[in-house]
């Protein structure tokens, strides 16, 4: 074999070894599977009813803080049928309302839309753990991108809920939302 194709097999090894990554290791490498039966129950019409206060954190893609916010929500449910609207408040002064319907089905998937949401977003739930993936339109004051979503939620023991999203465009990841969710009392 010549010095030239060595390195072109090389090369070719390590993009398929970059591009297989995601699918075995960090965060898009958890499964529903990895929550069965560790810890309490996340049911939505519970931990996501009645009024809840969420600070977070938005990283860019350097993964340097771009925002920080704080956001009131109020969950109401009728049957397997819920609404939780969100108002965020952000460091920049600037203010963001979002209304999601979420839909759950009896196996524990989830369907959730937005009007900010492309199509139906799809999760499910298992054990302390909730997954959500869906696509979102950023407002034009952000650029009008259109983001896939990757989002986790995670209850705690003492209801918290901790809440990890990627944003990714072209699979690259361009930024990432840390926050937590408590229930408050009305």
């Amino acid at each position: 074999m010549t010095p030239f194709f060595s390195i072109l097999l090389g090369v070719l090894i390590v993009l398929v070894l970059l591009a297989m990554k995601p699918r075995f290791i960090g965060f898009r490498s958890q499964s529903m599977a990895d929550f069965a039966g560790k810890g309490p129950a996340f049911d939505l019409r519970q931990h996501l009813s009645g009024p809840i206060q969420c600070e977070g954190v938005i990283y860019g893609p350097t993964g340097r803080v771009a925002s920080r916010f704080v956001a009131d929500m109020v969950g109401e449910w009728d049957g397997n049928t819920g609404t939780l609207r969100e108002t965020f408040r952000y460091d920049s002064g600037a203010v963001q309302e979002r209304c999601w319907t979420l839909r759950l089905g009896n196996d524990g998937r989830i369907i959730a839309t937005a009007p900010d949401v492309l199509g139906e977003g799809a999760g499910e739930a298992e054990g302390p753990a909730v997954a959500l993936r869906y696509r979102i339109r950023l407002p034009e004051s952000g650029g009008g991108h259109v983001l896939d979503v990757v989002d986790w939620m995670y209850l705690m023991e003492n209801g918290t809920i901790m809440n990890r999203s990627q944003f990714t465009k072209f699979g690259i990841t361009v930024a990432e939302l840390v926050a937590t969710m408590r229930r408050v009392e009305p």
